[in-house]
């Protein structure tokens, strides 16, 4: 029984993949103190969603686009209830969200491993 080894243009494109995921772990942690990156992040996702089929990063990808388009559900949530306070617990529970998504996400693709189990 012969064991498959990758290709050279396999492992680049699987080391390229994981590189651009990083990126946007990178582009997510800089959006905790400021919003304007992450819809960079996000961008860059969509953009290179059809690169990454079918390697380690593409379930990155995925926890990647979920984390912003739940954290900008919340973040509607928390502007529309900010008034009755409520919006200001909602903003708080939701940035601790991120950061924990972004760190699990991040410690997960270092050790090369997929972000959904």
């Amino acid at each position: 029984m012969s064991e498959q080894y990758p290709t050279p243009a396999a492992q680049e494109r699987e080391r390229s993949a994981r590189d651009i995921a990083t990126l946007v772990y990178l582009i997510q942690a800089i959006s905790l103190f400021t919003a304007v990156p992450f819809f960079v992040g996000v961008l860059i996702n969509y953009v290179k969603l059809g690169d990454v089929r079918g390697t380690l990063a593409e379930s990155h990808f995925r926890w990647q686009i979920r984390t912003f388009w739940y954290s900008l559900l919340w973040f509607v949530v928390g502007w529309a209830t900010v008034w009755i306070l409520v919006g200001f617990a909602v903003w708080g529970i939701s940035w601790v969200w991120m950061v924990y998504r972004v760190i699990r996400g991040w410690l997960t693709l270092a050790d090369n491993r997929p972000a959904y189990s």
